[in-house]
């Protein structure tokens, strides 16, 4: 059952608070925000409304948020043995988590293996496929450049690709770069995947948009895409003179010392260890070699990354990194712009947690029991991932894996609750021991201290997709 309506009013009004933020950039003189009317229609609980850009209203002050310990519930050691278990018996072959306090790692450790068929333990540095955990990496250093002046939050994407054209004469004109990283492009649903995963070239996909009906116009509505969303490291290069993947590197990976990461399938089979991905075979597990399908729409789905270099991503994304993202970029990025009720279905901790949805500019944005959280989730054939963030309890958490089971998923409500000190609820199957193990050491005691950090080793188990 959900929670009741007046939990949700703590949301709403940060709902309202982050609106008055949603065209901010650091500093720069061409900062854009929104209009009055669109922060009123951001204050609904369901947060339905797309946001226009206002091109020249004034820049408010970023919006301080009230900071709250984390519960008693929370133990790091008590999420730490879920992940050893969850590797037990190579229910999943590997598993790598994070988890960030205060601009702090409390814990960055791997799980499990690499490859069931040369088995390697899973540590700190091993990279993994992020999938559309790639996408905030897009909004982002599209921001920088909006900070830099390079292009505005509502420049026409023709300014950047004159040949850009849609079934509808004027919606190539009308289509803003703000429109494409929060999927108002007005596309049907994730158009031309089944073309990407064919091995059809980006490129001419884009040729083929203007043969696609469209369902409404850019910024009218909201449709998740993967090619579409990938229009963007098209206005980066445009308007940086740098490949997408390159603007990237430059600006995100090196200055956050993320120096595991990369992009591209290039990058992933260079890195010294990696997780190979693994799907079904039997009962079991086979690793195949990665496909190179979406890596070709690298904004969407390029990057790839250690645990370790995840955990100073999320720190980053926390504010506790203004010298490379200041906050007001970050509260631009993370304000919800459009709605996503669809969101407040699928999995069961969805269901049961969700009260509001909507998307910003690469990350979605949630109503979790009464809480915002800011998040993504990826999938691609053999890798999975989830990560999000609590603003008011200033934690980050980032959870990998080299499979396609879904087994590791309930990890992640299973953290927030205990954050926020809600009732348990059995978001995953693990040995029940795990918790009476634990049950009476977080019920009076406090938050326990970090017991791993980012430069930690293997954490060795006890046995040896479309993203979106």
């Amino acid at each position: 059952m959900k929670d009741s309506a007046a939990h949700r009013k703590p949301l709403r009004r940060a709902l309202l608070a982050s609106a008055a933020l949603l065209s901010l950039t650091t500093l720069s003189t061409t900062a854009q925000t929104p209009s009055p009317a669109g922060q009123d229609a951001l204050a609904m609980a369901d947060v339905t409304t797309p946001v226009p850009f206002a091109a020249n209203a004034p820049v408010p002050l970023p919006v301080q948020v009230e900071r709250r310990p984390l519960a008693n519930t929370f133990d790091v050691r008590l999420f730490e043995a879920i992940a050893q278990d969850l590797v037990a018996n190579q229910r999943i072959p590997g598993l790598a988590m994070a988890i960030v306090h205060d601009g702090k790692v409390l814990s960055a450790r791997g799980y499990g293996i690499t490859d069931v068929r040369n088995a390697e333990p899973v540590d700190a540095h091993t990279v993994f496929r992020l999938a559309s955990l790639s996408k905030p990496f897009a909004g982002t250093v599209t921001g920088m450049l909006v900070s830099e002046g390079a292009l505005r939050w509502d420049s026409p994407l023709v300014d950047f690709m004159p040949s850009l054209r849609f079934s509808n004469p004027t919606a190539a004109e009308r289509l803003t770069v703000a429109d494409v990283l929060s999927h108002r492009v007005g596309l049907p649903r994730t158009t031309f995947d089944r073309d990407i995963q064919a091995n059809a070239d980006y490129r001419d996909l884009v040729a083929r948009l203007s043969q696609v009906s469209m369902t409404c116009m850019p910024g009218d509505c909201y449709d998740y895409q993967n090619v579409a969303f990938s229009l963007i490291g098209d206005v980066v290069f445009a308007a940086s003179g740098q490949f997408y993947n390159e603007a990237v590197s430059r600006k995100i990976l090196k200055p956050l010392g993320m120096n595991d990461s990369s992009l591209g399938l290039e990058g992933i089979m260079a890195s010294p260890r990696w997780a190979k991905p693994h799907v079904r075979a039997g009962a079991g597990w086979r690793s195949v070699t990665p496909l190179p399908t979406y890596y070709r729409v690298s904004p969407a789905a390029g990057v790839n990354a250690s645990i370790s270099d995840m955990a100073q991503w999320l720190i980053a994304q926390g504010g506790h990194r203004p010298d490379v993202l200041p906050a007001p970029l970050l509260a631009t990025l993370q304000a919800p712009i459009v709605g996503t009720p669809s969101e407040l279905r699928g999995g069961s901790w969805r269901r049961e947690r969700l009260n509001a949805a909507g998307y910003g500019l690469g990350w979605r944005v949630y109503d979790y029991a009464g809480h915002r959280m800011v998040f993504h989730g990826g999938a691609v054939q053999g890798y999975r991932g989830v990560m999000a963030m609590l603003p008011e309890r200033d934690l980050g958490i980032v959870i990998l894996w080299n499979s396609e089971s879904g087994l590791p998923s309930g990890l992640l409500p299973t953290i927030l609750d205990r954050a926020i000190g809600l009732p348990q609820q059995p978001w995953m199957d693990i040995d029940p021991a795990i918790e009476s193990l634990f049950a009476d050491q977080t019920n009076d005691a406090p938050a326990a201290p970090a017991t791993a950090s980012a430069t930690g080793g293997a954490h060795a188990s006890r046995a040896d997709a479309t993203p979106h």
